[in-house]
């Protein structure tokens, strides 16, 4: 009976180690996406220019790709309504995004501001469902920022000072997170070797 039990504990980690390495790589990629796209935005983010609509609207549509990457590869870890729902808030933000960007700014920020804030609610879902993977503490932290950095973005689209560097600000700090979380989760990985 113990070594059946042995064959279960066995497999059950072979399982979610590869849905570590996988996360692992994924979250490197998000990192260096991240991080490039927000040096392209913050070099244009003065106005809406052509090259700011495609970055502006390439961006959830990343996020899109990414969920199905982090659907198909994550197995025991996938928890599946969740990724659903963020590969529907991210498709949805794309579209929103196309039809407002010549609105202006403000209408930008109020459209990346729900998508930060239902997104970040949803990150945090994965996260805590995720917790046993390791490396996950800065995934709910990143989503708990996520609320509130869209919380903040919707009341600055009222002010004056409406600026697409606070969206691009607010990429580098979650790929910055998505970098702290693949580091962890490779040093677990190397552990348990």
């Amino acid at each position: 009976m113990s070594s059946s039990t042995d064959t279960i504990d066995g497999r059950d980690a072979a399982v979610a180690a590869g849905s570590a390495k996988a996360l692992r790589n994924l979250y490197y990629v998000r990192f260096g996406f991240a991080a490039v796209w927000a040096v392209l935005v913050f070099a244009s983010a003065q106005a809406i220019s052509p090259a700011t609509i495609a970055m502006l609207v390439i961006y959830p549509l990343f996020d899109v790709a990414a969920a199905v990457i982090d659907f198909r590869t994550s197995g025991a870890a996938r928890p599946r309504l969740p990724l659903y729902l963020n590969m529907a808030l991210s498709l949805l933000t794309a579209v929103g995004l196309a039809l407002v960007v010549t609105s202006g700014i403000p209408a930008v920020l109020r459209v990346w501001g729900v998508w930060a804030i239902t997104a970040g609610i949803v990150q945090v879902i994965v996260a805590v469902r995720r917790y046993r993977l390791g490396g996950q503490w800065a995934m709910i932290f990143s989503g708990g920022i996520s609320v509130l950095a869209g919380t903040s973005f919707i009341l600055m689209a009222g002010g004056p000072n409406a600026s697409l560097t606070t969206v691009a600000g607010y990429a580098t700090l979650g790929g910055i997170f998505f970098l702290i979380s693949a580091i962890r989760l490779h040093r677990l990985a190397a552990r348990g070797r």
